[in-house]
């Protein structure tokens, strides 16, 4: 499988996929200029992940200081995605780090998960200095 890693910069997250570990990592910023032509190439790279009958499990971890609302419905999109594939057999997870002093952050991941049917979504505080 090819490896997944794009560098974040001041308004874009980094991607990374830790192939020992199966596990995307999606952090950092997330207001794009064109939030579609930044997040289709990883939407196609996850397709083929997925498809692929050696794969069977994946996590998805995000840990997002800052992301606009094209970001949001592009997350949600991810999240209906994976919800498809685990219903489908594959073992899949969202974990979604918040701040504990934000309550925000706690309430965008609860409205993310209850928009979903079956995929497990955790909701992880940061911890704090990290």
């Amino acid at each position: 499988m090819k490896t997944l890693f794009i560098r974040g910069t001041d308004d874009t997250p980094e991607i990374n996929f830790d192939q020992t570990s199966s596990s995307l990592f999606i952090r950092g910023s997330s207001f794009p200029e064109n939030t579609y032509n930044f997040y289709e190439p990883i939407f196609s790279w996850l397709k083929d992940f997925l498809d692929n009958p050696e794969f069977s499990d994946l996590g998805l971890h995000l840990d997002l200081n800052y992301y606009n609302s094209s970001s949001s419905k592009v997350f949600m999109n991810l999240f209906h995605l994976l919800d498809g594939y685990f219903k489908s057999g594959k073992r899949l997870a969202v974990n979604w780090y918040y701040d504990p002093d934000d309550e925000d952050s706690l309430g965008e991941g609860e409205d993310f998960r209850f928009g979903l049917e079956v995929l497990p979504f955790n909701l992880l505080p940061k911890i704090q200095g990290s």
